[in-house]
């Protein structure tokens, strides 16, 4: 808690300052992907938020103890949720349990730990599905979710249904994928991350890969059926639709007890992450009776698990590079006994957090497991101070970096040339906005870089001289080794825009790159001879794209890269585009799925190459919001509405291109 607060100008102080730190550990976790702090860290600082509040009456209106969810920041369609999503009051005692149940039947079960998703289905068939969100408003998801691998598509029930689950990847599945991982530092670092970012893809193939299942945990519309006000019978009823919802069971304030024994033991071997329990009313009727607060409805309560812990050494500090260039600690300590393993490391995720718990080698810390699962630095007891933060990179020993991002310290690498990075290099140049080439993954390019067999872009075309090496490696094999050179003989066929985009200039991705080629009418091998004032008069290139694309050509190894690739290839030339036609020189947003077109990228391409543009808002300079959902709800069209901006299909873009 540090020093003692006496007057109100200091207790509010600190609670803007605790506002500060929880808001941006819960900016940097919901929507990045990241963690700056520890779950026993959050909870510790929310815990002493909402103590300050209380005491201070006090409450700032950005306070997360008001608001709840995150922002949505992708370009997912959004969706105004019929009713505010709240989140449950929590605790970890249960007599408190107790209380609360009082003299009532009660329903207790798993509180999951994934993403929160509402499913809508009329006529029996599911034909919407809208993520949590801020709790008012969430993303569209409907092709994903038809693509998770346990929800009925068609149920009996005729009449429009509305329920509530939780979106989970398993553990077993969990661990498959980051299995396929090589970087220790890459892997998902949790189920829930990954499960956020693979319901929230814009490509349904991607989340269809990564198992994704829904567990139903509330039934907000049903019409017509009589569940005798009981929410037991309400899950009966799901499941007889075909639903799984979630582990539940029937209980009293005698038998709670029991009850959370049973999930205590059950956790350790549970394949479904959960972050602990709900106790809800089972009657309904009850239940609304009581209404809500402004952040807590009053018909439940979550409970979450007093963490075991256990005090231990810290022997070192491990710093883990990976491909991105970020490095970060990990704490090896003596090894202890936690939730019936044995634990040894923890993730302390970067810079700042290794500062605020003060590690240093020696110390005495308190580890627990989040969510029983993830091993954690709770308390350091010495708390000697962090030293000897690595100034060079453990991979390629080149100097190190401290990069501030949201307030929170992370060390790089900044050696552009170190192996942990050469991998993204690659990876882009592959990709399918460059030059396209199918199965060079990146931990395909990863083996090959690593045996010296890729050091350039030109490297990748000359692989057959590896054949018999490379057919001998485990995992490889002639057939493997024959679909990679069939994939690399097609790249070499490419349109100039795309080999520069595979460059990786800043700010040079497809769109930017096929504009500077056709406006500067050049071959590629001239291109580095272009002048930057040249550069900076084609629309939409300003100095700072000039200035990284002069730079990068007058890097003399660069250079020799690239005139090396260049004879690898058979290059041809985009004609100029013949502004008569329909796309030329509209503006275009392009939302929802798509039913003819593989992504948006791949449509995207399709109206680049007409002379079209593509943005991302619906404005007044928009011409056209292609959408095979014309009568929507969603924010686009709205705005596409209100602005008198034609809706289109797909099918009218296609007809509207061939006329």
């Amino acid at each position: 808690m540090g020093k003692e607060l006496k007057t109100d100008a200091e207790k509010q102080n600190r609670i803007k300052e605790l506002i500060e730190i929880l808001n941006n550990a819960s900016y940097v976790y919901y929507q990045k992907g990241n963690e700056v702090m520890s779950n026993y860290e959050y909870d510790e600082l929310y815990d002493e938020l909402v103590e300050l509040e209380k005491e201070t009456g006090f409450v700032m209106a950005n306070s997360p103890t008001v608001n709840v969810g995150y922002e949505v920041v992708s370009e997912l369609p959004k969706e105004k949720h019929e009713s505010s999503m709240l989140s449950l009051n929590k605790t970890k005692e249960v007599a408190e349990l107790q209380s609360f149940i009082g003299n009532h039947k009660g329903i207790i079960s798993w509180k999951l730990d994934g993403l929160t998703v509402v499913l809508t289905y009329n006529n029996g068939e599911l034909v919407k599905a809208v993520t949590r969100g801020n709790g008012d408003i969430g993303e569209l998801i409907t092709a994903n979710a038809k693509t998770f691998k346990n929800i009925p598509l068609k149920i009996a029930y005729k009449d429009e249904l509305i329920i509530r689950g939780e979106a989970v990847i398993r553990y077993s599945d969990f661990e498959k994928i980051n299995d396929e991982i090589g970087e220790e530092n890459e892997k998902y670092k949790n189920p829930r991350n990954l499960c956020s970012g693979s319901v929230r893809q814009l490509n349904s193939e991607i989340t269809a890969k990564r198992n994704v299942n829904f567990y139903a945990f509330a039934l907000i519309k049903a019409d017509g059926v009589d569940f005798n006000d009981s929410i037991n019978e309400q899950f009966s009823w799901l499941e007889n639709q075909g639903f799984q919802v979630v582990e539940h069971f029937i209980v009293t304030k005698d038998t709670i007890a029991d009850q959370v024994d049973y999930f205590s033991n059950a956790i350790k071997t549970n394949d479904l992450p959960s972050d602990g329990l709900v106790l809800m009313f089972d009657g309904i009727e009850y239940g609304k009776s009581l209404g809500t607060t402004a952040k807590f409805p009053r018909n439940g309560i979550a409970f979450k698990w007093q963490d075991e812990t256990a005090t231990t050494k810290l022997l070192d500090i491990e710093w883990s590079a990976s491909r991105t260039g970020l490095i970060n600690p990990v704490a090896i300590f003596e090894p202890v006994e936690l939730e019936g393993t044995t634990v040894s490391r923890a993730s302390v995720h970067n810079v700042s957090i290794a500062e605020s718990l003060q590690l240093g080698i020696g110390d005495t810390i308190e580890v627990y497991k989040a969510n029983m699962i993830i091993p954690q630095i709770a308390v350091n007891q010495t708390k000697s101070g962090l030293k000897n933060v690595p100034e060079v990179c453990p991979i390629c020993g080149e100097k190190t970096k401290i990069k501030n991002d949201n307030g929170f310290k992370f060390l790089y690498c900044v050696n552009p040339k170190c192996p942990a990075k050469q991998i993204k290099r690659f990876a882009n140049f592959v990709s399918r906005s460059a030059l396209n080439i199918q199965g060079l993954s990146e931990e395909t390019l990863e083996k090959f870089v690593d045996s010296g067999y890729i050091k350039t872009y030109g490297d990748i075309f000359k692989l057959d001289r590896y054949q018999d090496s490379i057919v001998n490696t485990k995992g490889f094999g002639e057939t493997s080794f024959k679909n990679y050179i069939e994939a690399i003989d097609a790249g070499r066929n490419q349109v100039s825009c795309r080999v520069l985009a595979g460059l990786g200039i800043a700010g040079v991705g497809l769109t930017n790159a096929r504009n500077l080629m056709r406006h500067l009418n050049v071959k590629l091998e001239d291109l580095p001879k272009v002048l930057p004032e040249d550069l900076e008069k084609i629309d939409g290139v300003g100095s700072v794209m000039a200035n990284a694309i002069v730079e990068y050509f007058s890097d003399k190894e660069k250079l020799e890269e690239y005139l090396e690739l260049l004879s690898e290839l058979n290059i041809t030339y985009e004609e100029n585009i013949n502004t008569e036609n329909a796309i030329a020189g509209k503006t275009f947003v392009i939302t929802g799925s798509l039913n003819k077109y593989d992504n948006r990228d791949a449509l995207k391409e399709v109206i680049d190459s007409l002379g079209g543009k593509v943005t991302g808002s619906v404005t007044k300079k928009t011409d056209y919001l292609i959408n095979n959902d014309i009568d929507s709800t969603s924010s686009k069209n709205k705005k596409a509405k209100e602005l008198g901006i034609p809706i289109i299909t797909e099918e009218d873009f296609d007809n509207l291109k061939n006329s």
